[in-house]
């Protein structure tokens, strides 16, 4: 399940500690739980990542349950982060600040060292400062941005290093939960910060989007690999990579009928649950009308069903549907119906993951559209489609929804294509429509045909049928074993049939 946003809980592990949710529920469930407490834990990234937004999350979300929380900063003035973190709806009333970023005054008044370094008359007063506002709050959470301008108080690396290990340990033995940040360059590297912190989050904004990811994390297990992020007026979202492996829900393999007889026997009964079925075809063939009329008769039983629609928008169809007789828009009304535009580049794929689990872990979703797979592969950010939509298919596989892939194939005519993109080893059933001629007194019209080329849990029948759509709904036709060429360039019926 989407885990809750408690704030603290106890760990099963050998450490016996409590863990300290940051207050992002998607990275608290990269971080199985949140973060063991009395650690140190460096955030890494460049300029503009997000890594004040984690801090103030962290803190927020501590002094809001009456924990005494600290903000040391060392660049940034304390006024500055406020202002900002207020501006995106943090409460930061309760949350302590120690400002240690120089003021106007360092520059205006020249200062000069005669015998003594900068680093060594400066390191005195900013050590004294830390201490004594330790002692006196006595913080449970403590943010410091950024621990790598202590750098510039040491005299070598040896003994930044030193500094650096006794100010955690000196946290740490006050059972402080520390979050620090770098800024790290090519010119000074964080490496030594990795080794001696006891997690490290890594933060990367590039031109293919907001990522996330935990490359250590002591003394627990936690998900590797890269996950989608998002800076928003609401602060930061994070967006794991979907699992499918880890969700599971019994449910019964029943075959869902169309409510359509002539379809359902084509089909020996209609749709399992569970399974991912492809419906192809060249554009205009009926196939988003054939998945709509599963979900006109699953809202019938009070089922829910989705459709995320890539290319058209929800409005066209919703008037489409209701022209053949598909009340989609008193679906929706009803809440058995939900219609989703998703705009080009809108979401990753991870965000678009994370809404599907809404939909069948708190909505009880039971059929799923996506329509179309090529607007899913231009709409979402990423480039590894199989990939993407093969975890989001087979963790809906799992949850006992049926999942329905709209695929458009290029051609009107020629030779039979089951889809364009290597995906049907995900189909469990394959459902695909067909253009075809036939001519009567010499005219020659443009029909439609639907067959079943594969399904996995039943039988089904080898010949097509034929398909209409009118304004009174879906007609589908007898068996047609007279079609001929049905995986050639033209279908079409012999004279002797005809």
């Amino acid at each position: 399940m989407i885990p809750e946003n408690k704030d603290i809980l106890t760990v099963g592990d050998l450490t016996g500690q409590k863990r300290y949710k940051v207050g992002i529920s998607g990275l608290d469930e990269l971080l199985n739980g949140g973060l063991i407490s009395n650690r140190a834990y460096l955030i890494r990234g460049g300029p503009g990542c997000g890594k004040t937004t984690l801090g103030l999350h962290f803190l927020t979300t501590g002094s809001s349950q009456g924990e005494s929380c600290l903000f040391i900063t060392l660049g940034e003035s304390a006024e500055q982060i406020r202002t900002h973190g207020e501006r995106i709806g943090f409460d930061l009333s309760n949350v302590t600040f120690l400002d240690l970023s120089p003021t106007s005054d360092f520059f205006t008044e020249v200062q000069t060292y005669d015998i003594f370094s900068p680093a060594e008359v400066e390191r005195e007063p900013i050590t004294r400062q830390i201490i004594e506002q330790v002692e006196q709050l006595q913080p449970k959470r403590i943010f410091l941005d950024a621990i790598t301008q202590l750098r510039y108080l040491a005299s070598d690396a040896f003994q930044y290093r030193k500094q650096v290990l006794s100010f955690i340990r000196f946290l740490i033995n006050r059972e402080a939960t520390m979050l620090f940040t770098s800024e790290s360059s090519a010119e000074a590297p964080d490496d030594d910060l990795q080794f001696i912190s006891d997690g490290v989050i890594n933060l990367v904004f590039s031109p293919q989007g907001r990522s996330i990811a935990i490359t250590k994390f002591r003394g627990s297990g936690f998900q590797d690999g890269s996950h989608s992020l998002r800076l928003s007026d609401r602060g930061m979202q994070v967006y794991p990579r979907l699992q499918p492996g880890k969700h599971q829900r019994e449910f019964v393999a029943e075959a869902i009928a169309s409510g359509i007889p002539e379809l359902d026997e084509l089909m020996h009964g209609g749709l399992e649950r569970g399974t991912v079925t492809i419906i192809s075809g060249p554009s205009g063939a009926g196939k988003t009308t054939v998945g709509l009329q599963f979900m006109k008769e699953a809202a019938g039983r009070g089922e829910r069903s989705v459709v995320y629609t890539f290319e058209e928008e929800a409005e066209i169809l919703l008037q489409r549907s209701e022209l053949i007789n598909i009340p989609a828009r008193k679906m929706v009304e009803r809440g058995t119906l939900s219609v989703v535009k998703v705009e080009p580049l809108q979401y990753s794929p991870d965000e678009f993951a994370q809404m599907v689990r809404q939909e069948a872990e708190v909505k009880n979703t039971k059929i799923v559209m996506i329509d179309s797979i090529a607007g899913y592969r231009l709409s979402l950010r990423g480039d590894d489609l199989v990939a993407h939509i093969h975890a989001v298919c087979k963790y809906l596989a799992n949850m006992g929804v049926t999942v329905l892939l709209i695929n458009e194939v290029v051609s009107f005519t020629g030779e039979f294509r089951a889809t364009d993109v290597g995906i049907t080893y995900l189909a469990d059933n394959f459902v695909f429509l067909r253009y075809w001629e036939r001519q009567i007194n010499s005219v020659t019209e443009v029909r439609k045909a639907i067959g079943v080329l594969k399904k996995r849990l039943s039988d089904f029948e080898k010949t097509l049928r034929e398909l209409e759509i009118t304004r009174y709904g879906i007609k589908v036709g007898k068996p047609m074993p007279g079609l001929k060429g049905i995986l050639s360039a033209t279908p079409h019926f012999t004279e002797s049939d005809d």
